[in-house]
């Protein structure tokens, strides 16, 4: 700790001293005094070049101390890092020292400098194939590291090196060779490498001599892998069962998924019985451990039984709740439990959750009784058994377990009508009082409901209708309907409470859905009473639990994400956080602009050119770059959701980079509350834009803001009538908050594909193939002054996927003639003419689809009105 005490005046000035001194003892403590120093926050940066003098050593106590400085400044100090790369290359090729050589490929790939990145191919190869396998095990970690620095260079070399060494007799370098190929992977949004059968073989025979962590890191790669037929799937079940048995926690969940997803792929069920056989014990046990890893269990059991219940249906006792368990334990084993519970167990799960809701803890027995309520649904023939529970848990008169049994008792009236309506009088008579929202609703409810059946339930009503306009809308909506029901069982009693209820959510609400709901009861008992009465009191669906609601493909997908965050959340892995979209907004020019050129330095194929927002400034060509359409304001934070709720703000724009459209995003959150739970979804539209991936936006904090990209598909479902002008797209979205509906308008230059360039011959048979009066021609007069020439325009077109296909010149300009497809494919072409000087310019468009003309001419509008 003395390396940690106060500095005096001229302290930079003696370590210089020390650092260059002769002395090997003296320079060591010098350069501690430097680390100590760095690590309290001291700024010893302009000790740089004085320090990296001591990379000239043998000693690796030494070594690593100045590695360490080096990686903590070459960020900020760039220039003086590649001061270094010398002598990193010369310790890269250390003969005598394994540990040196390692140290040193390990210390680059830790630099995280672009500068540096290409000094560090050549060592970085070396190391790959070099004699001592811990060199080589560092090296396949390092070229994970270089990935997320350039992957264009890792692309061209390594990847083809690491599939090598997927057949390197060190287990341990197997190990670190497939969790490189899983971190890009991850990043890079694809396999990095195409597996194979051979592949898997190779990595099977390293899995048992593996540490725990390479164990993890190549199960996790099986998972990823779709077997070729059912033997080969047997087969690597076999292999990888014995790591069931493993000690560490990590290696047993991540067994658990590579078997649950091959035995998918086997269709020998005295095999995949004795695998639930297994699999039961095996996830019981992991039930002992701390209280957190024990949550992670709960929750990767979860899922196993959602997949396959019947491993775990003998088990259910070791899911009932310990005293001393903490609340998001025992939370998770209800869960468990009712997904469990049968008509052979249910009496024992009655009994437990009866004793569950006689606790202290509120939140606790509010899910005990519910989950009462979920058995009741699943399970028909148990339905009296439950009703017989909750009126005990009733008859204590304690509010908000009654409040609760409220809830519950509502949705078994909606899942058993006409059959147990004899227990509302026991409601009645121990409710004290409602103060919950949703139970408030769900008493409310039964009144509308079973009003012919209840004698006061018009008084009751009305008692409610004098706070309508303070309730909040759950309540109001529900109160609406069960006044309108009332009204058509009893209409000489409810009159009057009908016209007053009408009146005031159509005159005083400002829930512009009360408003609506209220309008529409209105006319419709205006109109036609009797088809009032069909209409809500037609027959409804039935309700059924939802212990299965996971999709089934989403449920797939978290079982392959066992064990990872994605369990915990229920999300895919990419909805939590996107490596590959991450790169792609960081990543510079190189990344983001693609040309492809020939030996000669002229451009070959098509334009790729792409825009995604330069921070910087410094384009060396922007008329080259894909247009980049503003940000819009879509949803302003004064816009009330459906439920009346204000306060978010959203900004976005469709934009094509890299190839793929994209949409971006501005989230704002502009309320008082934390905005979490989000989910967006695309109304159907003309071209079939849908949204590729989820939309994976963290928790919003008031004030806060967000920006992120999502992904965007052209195969939804696409609607037949034609696109109107501008493009509009409308979408849904719900958080925590509300949930809102808004349009967005779409840049047709946006859908252009890099498919576009037609031959002359095809040019001239599609031209001519359609008739004159489909011509659409516009001028251009508002021309940005910065298309100065004719070589501007066609490249700033061309870079947005509209290709040249001939020209001319003339007397007064330049005629081209353009071609461009879309997503759909479809055909539009287009002659301009360019005035000389630049003034104005005519566009005259042809296409098999009329209605797409004006949204070309729109689109060209814009690229040739606003700068590059």
């Amino acid at each position: 700790m003395a390396y940690f005490a106060s500095t005096r005046r001229g302290e930079i000035a003696e370590l210089q001293e020390e650092l260059n001194s002769n002395k090997p003892d003296r320079k060591k403590e010098a350069v501690k005094k430097v680390i100590a120093a760095m690590t309290v926050g001291k700024d010893v940066s302009s000790l740089f070049p004085h320090v990296i003098k001591s990379m000239e050593t043998t000693n690796i106590d030494l070594k690593k101390l100045v590695y360490l400085y080096i990686i903590n400044y070459a960020k900020t100090q760039p220039d003086l890092a590649i001061l270094a790369v010398n002598s990193f290359r010369k310790d890269a090729r250390n003969p005598s020292n394994p540990l040196i050589r390692a140290l040193a490929v390990r210390t680059m790939g830790c630099i995280r400098v672009e500068k540096i990145t290409e000094y560090l191919c050549e060592p970085l190869k070396d190391a790959l194939g070099d004699d001592d396998p811990y060199v080589r095990k560092t090296a396949a970690i390092c070229v994970a590291k270089l990935y997320d620095i350039s992957p264009y260079l890792v692309e061209d070399d390594f990847l083809q090196i690491l599939d090598g060494l997927l057949s390197d007799g060190n287990a341990m370098v197997v190990a670190n060779t497939v969790a490189a190929l899983l971190e890009i992977t991850d990043m890079k949004g694809k396999p990095a490498i195409r597996l194979n059968s051979n592949s898997i073989s190779r990595i099977l025979a390293a899995l048992p001599e593996c540490t725990e962590w390479g164990q993890v890191s190549i199960l996790d790669y099986l998972v990823t892998y779709t077997p070729i037929d059912i033997p080969e799937a047997e087969s690597i079940i076999e292999r990888v069962v014995p790591r069931l048995a493993h000690s560490n926690a990590a290696v047993v969940i991540s067994t658990v998924k590579v078997l649950m997803k091959y035995m998918d792929f086997v269709t020998n069920s005295e095999l995949i019985r004795s695998l639930c056989r297994k699999l039961g014990p095996i996830l019981v046990s992991l039930l002992g451990a701390e209280n957190e890893m024990q949550y992670v269990a709960l929750k990767c059991i979860n899922l196993v039984v959602q997949k396959r219940g019947n491993i775990l249906d003998r088990d259910i006792r070791v899911f009932f709740c310990k005293y001393n368990d903490p609340i998001y334990v025992k939370l998770e084993k209800l869960e468990i439990m009712v997904q469990l519970s049968d008509l052979k167990n249910i009496d024992q799960v009655l009994y437990e959750l009866k004793e569950y809701a006689t606790e202290v803890d509120v939140e606790f027995v509010r899910k005990s009784v519910r989950a009462i309520g979920r058995c009741a649904i699943k399970l028909e023939r148990a339905v009296d058994r439950c009703i017989s529970c909750l009126l005990d848990l009733i008859s204590l008169k304690v509010n908000f377990v009654v409040q609760e049994a409220v809830i519950v008792i509502r949705d078994i009236f909606r899942k058993y009508p006409n059959r147990y309506e004899m227990i509302i009088k026991n409601l009645f008579e121990n409710l004290e009082n409602l103060d919950d929202p949703e139970a408030k609703a769900s008493m409310i409810w039964i009144l509308g409901e079973y009003s012919d059946r209840i004698d006061d339930a018009t008084a009751q009503i009305a008692h409610f209708i004098e706070t309508y306009m303070d309730e909040p809308p759950q309540v109001q909506l529900q109160l609406l309907t069960a006044t309108v029901k009332l009204f058509l069982k009893k209409p000489d009693e409810s009159e009057g409470l009908i016209t007053d209820l009408l009146k005031q959510s159509t005159e005083s609400a400002s829930n512009p859905d009360l408003r609506d709901r209220a309008y529409i009861y209105w006319r419709l008992l205006s109109s036609d009473p009797e088809a009032a009465k069909d209409i809500i009191f037609g027959e409804k669906p039935t309700i059924s639990d939802d212990t299965l609601a996971l999709d089934a493909t989403l449920l797939d997908r978290l079982i392959e994400d066992l064990g990872r965050l994605s369990t915990i959340y229920r999300k895919p892995a990419e909805a939590i956080t996107n490596k590959k979209r991450e790169r792609q907004i960081e990543k510079q020019e190189y990344e983001e602009e693609v040309l492809e050129y020939d030996s000669s330095g002229q451009r070959i194929g098509e334009a790729v050119a792409t825009y995604s927002g330069d921070l910087l400034g410094i384009d060396a060509e922007p008329s080259k770059r894909f247009a980049r359409i503003p940000l819009q304001n879509v949803l302003n934070a004064q816009t009330p959701g459906v439920n009346g709720n204000m306060g978010l703000s959203i900004d976005m724009a469709f934009q094509r980079i890299n190839g793929e459209i994209l949409l971006d995003c501005r989230f704002t959150n502009s309320s008082q509350a934390l905005l979490s739970d989000w989910a967006m979804q695309f109304n159907v539209n003309h071209f079939g834009l849908a949204m590729g991936e989820a939309l994976a936006l963290p928790d919003l904090h008031p004030g806060a803001s967000k920006n992120t990209k999502i992904s965007i598909v052209t195969t939804g479902k696409p609607d037949s009538n034609p696109p109107g002008v501008p493009i509009i797209i409308q979408i849904a979205i719900k958080c925590s908050l509300d949930i809102y509906y808004f349009q967005i308008p779409c840049m047709y230059t946006v859908l252009l594909s890099e498919s576009g360039l037609l031959s002359k011959e095809e040019f001239k048979q599609t031209w001519t193939g359609v008739s004159d009066p489909s011509e659409f021609t516009h001028t251009l007069q508002a021309i940005d002054p910065s298309y100065s020439t004719y070589q501007l325009i066609q490249d700033r077109l061309e870079a947005n996927h509209i290709f040249f296909v001939a020209g001319k010149s003339t007397e007064t300009g330049q005629v081209s003639y353009f071609s461009t497809k879309n997503s759909k494919d479809q055909v539009v072409l287009c002659e301009i003419r360019v005035s000389n000087p630049v003034s104005a310019v005519q566009v005259t468009c042809k296409t098999p689809h009329p209605a797409l003309a004006p949204l070309f001419i729109q689109g060209i509008n814009f690229l040739l009105s606003t700068a590059s």
